[in-house]
């Protein structure tokens, strides 16, 4: 066993006390964000996880399990896919149990939902019209392929024979283009439409502004084919850049765009292009879909698919009593508990996702849609600080405590997820509470008054206001250890209001640069592009710790400039800045995560690989459900 450091040990033991506490609560792990191609979501943040560990002869940890004496997994020692390699039937019904505390909206149209729980409905009746590879680059397997032209900066997108609605209706190019349309109308209220998928092309922003009746820069050629004129190539376009839905347009034919969201259209009749269309709807709890035997790629292999929407506490035991064929979203928290379920495949891999302390250093200018950065005005404006905080973390026994692994220590911006751009070798502030003293020390805050507090360089109290948001059992305990963390180094942290907040008044909190907050927890889910702009970029309003300085924006811009179209350019750049991340440290990542999936024993072509794959099913890149069955 390794030794471990006497801070360390403290650590641990505090740690276990604080997990008997939360195991006393209520709740959940928080639900999964909703990536899409055009904007990252923000969610709960009572995460945590470890590092990967080495592994034993059985396929599990060789860890020596954590301090509690529980056991510590790795994702990586999961399948992704169903071991289940028998024919499939062509008959039977699959039935699929949503984890969450939420009910669905219902604004069943990727043009308008904004929740996860409505994007995991849609994703079972529409699919992407591309598939992406393990990179989460574009391929050309989907509905509609693409060309792109450098020369003259455009990309000539064409419909494949065959694909139709679910109402009998071909696929048609406008139907694509009339997404653009849709999103970009002065009318439209959504979120989306504001990445350089859809502002790069000519005449767009113009076309957003009501200036011009139809964007000039897209020209329809004929039924399935159009050309869409940039003013420059970005690396991003491929990336998650191209808008990744058609829009049903005879389907809302006389429905104003202002209406679309709330029509029946969207609420009560949704159609799409996938292996199964909607047969009727629970409103907020479930849909229950059948087969489209027109779908474009071969008939699907089942007679039917019910989603429903199941609470966190009671999903586990729908699966082991034969309900739930697949689980999504499974609290990984749960795990340890169920992981020897009789009759269950246990599917595991990486989340497009990682956890972070965020520090406020300025503010929202609402006048000039940009970020106001003053870090010389804000309390967390000093660097040395902020890496002091960082050192006093030791994310691999959060990990390891309150995810047994799942959850591990993040190190950079870019995640795992994209690693084609990832830095696995970036030089972090590592735990060491030593070395976080000496940096206060050096900087200046020191303990004038000798209560064991620091104050700040003036001589001043220091105290810092920390934000977290209440959800599932470990938001407390969680929240608790990072405070009692940083006040072991001297550092006076406290919990603003007192209290943890709820979800909504979080983020209004956040959004709205409160006085009240110093700091906070949050947390991202990264869509299929690794460009960082969408959440530091100086004009991005996600940009919550309101950080800019003119590298990262040089570094930000040069990433998704025609320069960085050569893949091994573009990963310098990125590089590069998550170099300077770390030095700057506008935000600390705290952990990564991985989620489980169990799939019931007689599934076949259930898959959660990145990338296309025709035999399984991958919501993220498209094209598999159709292939999943059961067997005898």
């Amino acid at each position: 066993m390794a030794k471990l450091s006497w801070s360390r040990l403290m650590f641990l033991t505090m740690l276990v006390f604080v997990l008997a506490l939360a195991a006393c609560g209520n709740g959940g792990d928080s639900g999964e964000d909703a990536g899409d191609s055009d904007t990252s979501t923000e969610e709960g943040t009572e995460e945590g996880a470890e590092e990967g560990t080495e592994e034993g002869e059985d396929g599990e940890s060789a860890d020596e399990g954590s301090a509690d004496g529980s056991q510590v997994y790795n994702y990586e020692d999961f399948p992704q896919v169903v071991s289940n390699d028998s024919e499939p039937t062509g008959e039977g019904t699959l039935n699929v149990g949503y984890s969450s505390d939420t009910p669905f909206e219902g604004t069943l149209n990727w043009a308008f939902y904004s929740g996860a729980p409505d994007a995991e409905m849609i994703e079972f009746f529409d699919e992407s019209v591309f598939t992406f590879d393990e990179n989460q680059i574009a391929t050309n397997d989907g509905a509609i392929t693409y060309e792109m032209n450098e020369e003259d900066s455009t990309v000539t997108f064409t419909v494949q024979d065959g694909v139709t609605w679910h109402d009998g209706e071909p696929l048609k190019i406008s139907d694509y283009v009339a997404s653009y349309e849709v999103i970009g109308h002065p009318d439209y209220e959504g979120v989306r439409g504001t990445t350089d998928g859809f502002t790069l092309i000519e005449g767009y922003n113009e076309y957003k502004a009501g200036e011009a009746d139809e964007i000039s820069g897209i020209e329809i050629i004929d039924d399935q084919t159009a050309v869409f004129t940039y003013t420059e190539l970005a690396p991003s376009l491929t990336n998650g850049g191209f808008w990744f839905y058609a829009f049903p347009e005879h389907h809302y034919e006389g429905v104003e765009v202002a209406d679309m969201p709330n029509a029946e259209q969207t609420r009560e009749n949704p159609i799409g292009i996938g292996a199964y269309q909607v047969e009727s709807i629970t409103p907020g709890e479930s849909i229950v879909l059948t087969k489209f035997e027109d779908y474009w790629r071969g008939e699907p292999q089942l007679d039917g698919i019910n989603v429903e929407v199941v609470p966190p506490s009671s999903i586990a035991n729908a699966v082991e009593a034969g309900n739930i064929d697949v689980a999504l979203s499974f609290p990984t928290d749960q795990y340890p508990d169920v992981a020897d379920m009789e009759g269950v495949e246990w599917l595991g891999q990486l989340d497009a996702a990682y956890t972070y302390i965020g520090f406020k250093l300025g503010e929202w200018d609402a006048e000039e849609n940009r970020v106001n950065y003053m870090p010389e005005e804000m309390k967390m404006g000093d660097v040395e600080l902020r890496r002091a905080m960082w050192h006093a973390m030791d994310n691999d026994a959060v990990g390891e405590q309150f995810y047994n692994g799942l959850r591990w220590k993040a190190t950079s911006l870019i995640t795992p997820y994209h690693a084609a751009f990832h830095k696995d070798d970036l030089d972090v502030p590592e735990y060491d509470p030593e070395e976080a003293e000496r940096i206060l020390d050096e900087a200046g805050y020191e303990d004038v008054d000798g209560d064991g507090l620091r104050e700040d360089p003036n001589g001043e109290p220091l105290e810092i206001q920390m934000a977290s948001m209440s959800g599932g059992d470990v938001a407390e305990p969680l929240a608790n250890y990072y405070i009692q963390s940083w006040r072991e180094v001297g550092l006076n942290v406290v919990k603003t209001n007192g209290r943890l907040i709820e979800f909504n008044t979080f983020y209004d909190m956040v959004e709205n640069d409160d006085p009240a907050i110093d700091i906070y927890q949050g947390a991202w889910g990264v869509g299929t592009d690794a460009d960082p702009g969408g959440l530091y970029g100086p004009e991005a309003p996600f940009n919550y710790p309101r950080y800019d300085t003119e590298e990262s924006t040089e570094l930000i811009e040069r990433g998704n400039s025609e320069e960085a179209l050569d893949t091994d350019t573009r990963t310098e750049i990125y590089h590069e800045w998550q170099e300077l991340m770390v030095e700057e440290i506008p935000v600390a990542p705290t952990l990564y995560r991985a989620y489980v999936t169990p799939v019931r024993e007689n599934v076949v072509g259930w898959s959660e690989e990145f990338g296309h794959d025709p035999e399984g099913f991958n919501p993220k890149s498209g094209g598999g459900l159709y292939q999943v069955g059961l067997s005898e």
